[in-house]
């Protein structure tokens, strides 16, 4: 690893350009309504069986709502593009906080790569069967890539123009398509059967908790984008309330309305046999060709912005690791021109090309393999962030003097903690149904396991550090205070804040 320290100029994020609505924006966008509703629910009902994915989605959305509480009292005290990362490193300590780091890059490494697959299987099949092109998954995929790696350079603000867009159009669709699909029940009546709490007591509910938990990966960035907001303590609590607000509801209500639509018992039948077309083919009887159309290109666009928002996220994680130089420099680096952590975008470009390389020439399906397989893999990554999270919060204000009250500071991240916890260890046992493999398939250990060595791999370069370059362990965890930190700094997990 570089020893030499980014200078500061080029070590800061571009400051002041994201207001509320435009970090709502990315953090909706990571989440992708269209995407998790026509993608993500369809393929969740299909690969699982499991009828309760509605119901999941509002638990989900009540455990992160929780979670939010101590999430949101902690971020008003450290602004950090590391987030999670930076939380663990002032609640557990440095080598925690590598760990997490490490388990962070790796999941949303996965959930942006595995985006690719559907993207680029929905786009070349809508342009083959609409306008008859003969185009390829791979090649459509190749394509955004090389978008994506031009607007991950540009300014921040601009990018979030393109989302705010695109987001607000595909959440119009989505709505739109909720009530045609509710106002058309089968059988002629409107069925609750899929909000039964029984639906999560069963075989596979930990399947249907971690589709739940992948709707909303990239709820993290309310605070990844913190560096750039006008102003942090006000933007990142507001957005974060906001976003798992409207997330958790559109994704309950279209989960259910499908549901609706095809009959309660016919719900997983319907998705194993439309797949990602399922929710278009239940409207598009009650609405105009052109309407079905738009929301078709709505679902593309949507995905789209996943990847875009995604990419953005994992290059920042980049960035802040390279700042504090725990991995090589230059990733610390920022265009001066347009203020982007070019580096780390740069670099999350080249690993993409390199796993989509990888499926094409090994033939494999980029939908249950590369976007199913990799996007739950990306969200038992985000699961276990938040656990672990929960649990530094809980001591960072241990040994904190602040005036925030029991509630935000020790209950609610505690009772989150246990609550995220639980899920965890049922996702894990339940891995190979979330999968769609046999229970003696070695891949049902083969994902959980690849963060384990994720995490030893942290922690055993944090304790590298801290033997051969400690000034660099020293400024783990300081943000942007480490581009200009002097060699010896306080520790700041014990640092009062």
């Amino acid at each position: 690893m570089s020893s030499s320290r980014p200078d500061t100029v080029s070590a800061v994020l571009a400051r002041g350009r994201l207001g509320i609505p435009a970090v709502v924006f990315f953090v909706v966008a990571a989440a992708a309504p269209l995407t998790a509703v026509a993608g993500g629910t369809t393929t969740g009902y299909a690969v699982t069986g499991v009828r309760g994915i509605p119901l999941a989605y509002l638990v989900v959305a009540a455990v992160l709502a929780l979670f939010s509480v101590g999430y949101v009292a902690m971020s008003r005290r450290i602004v950090n593009a590391g987030a999670f990362y930076s939380f663990v490193t002032r609640g557990l300590g440095r080598p925690a906080g590598v760990a997490t780091a490490m388990v962070a890059l790796v999941g949303y490494g996965a959930m942006q790569i595995g985006l690719y697959g559907v993207f680029g299987a929905v786009l070349s099949g809508f342009l083959n069967d609409r306008y008859g092109m003969d185009t390829t998954w791979w090649m459509c995929a190749f394509i955004a890539c090389a978008v994506i790696a031009v607007l991950g350079v540009l300014r921040i603000d601009l990018n979030g123009r393109v989302l705010a867009v695109l987001l607000i159009a595909e959440c119009v669709i989505a709505v739109v398509y909720d009530a045609v699909m509710v106002s058309h029940p089968a059988d002629g009546r409107v069925q609750f059967d899929t909000l039964a709490p029984g639906n999560l007591l069963g075989a596979g509910v930990g399947a249907a908790l971690v589709t739940g938990i992948a709707g909303f990966v990239g709820f993290e960035g309310t605070t990844v984008f913190a560096e750039e907001t006008k102003d942090p303590k006000r933007t990142v609590p507001r957005a974060t309330y906001i976003a798992v607000a409207v997330t958790g509801l559109l994704y309950g209500v279209s989960a259910w309305a499908m549901s609706v639509s095809t009959g309660p018992d016919k719900i997983v039948e319907s998705a194993q046999n439309d797949g990602t077309d399922l929710i278009f083919n239940l409207v598009s009887p009650h609405l105009t060709s052109s309407v079905v159309t738009l929301g078709r290109w709505l679902f593309i666009t949507s995905l789209f912005a996943a990847l875009l928002s995604f990419h953005h996220t994992w290059a920042r994680y980049a960035f802040a690791l390279g700042r504090e130089r725990v991995l090589p420099s230059f990733l610390g680096r920022t265009s001066r021109r347009t203020g982007a952590p070019k580096a780390g975008s740069i670099l999350q470009t080249a690993l993409a090309v390199g796993v989509l390389s990888a499926y094409v020439l090994g033939g494999w399906d980029p939908i249950v393999h590369l976007f199913f397989w990799l996007t739950s893999m990306g969200a038992l990554g985000v699961l276990i962030l938040m656990t672990v999270t929960s649990i530094a919060v809980v001591a960072f204000f241990a040994r904190t003097a602040h005036r925030d009250g029991l509630w935000r500071t020790a209950v609610a991240p505690a009772l989150a903690a246990l609550a995220l916890g639980a899920i965890l260890v049922v996702t894990v046992k339940q891995f190979d149904a979330l999968l769609g493999v046999e229970p003696t398939s070695p891949l049902r250990w083969l994902f959980p396991s690849g963060y384990l060595l994720s995490a030893l791999v942290g922690l055993a370069w944090a304790l590298a550090l801290r033997a051969a370059r400690p000034d660099v362990y020293q400024a783990i965890g300081l943000g942007a205070d480490s581009a200009a930190a002097p060699l010896r700094t306080p520790d700041p997990v014990r640092q009062p804040v």
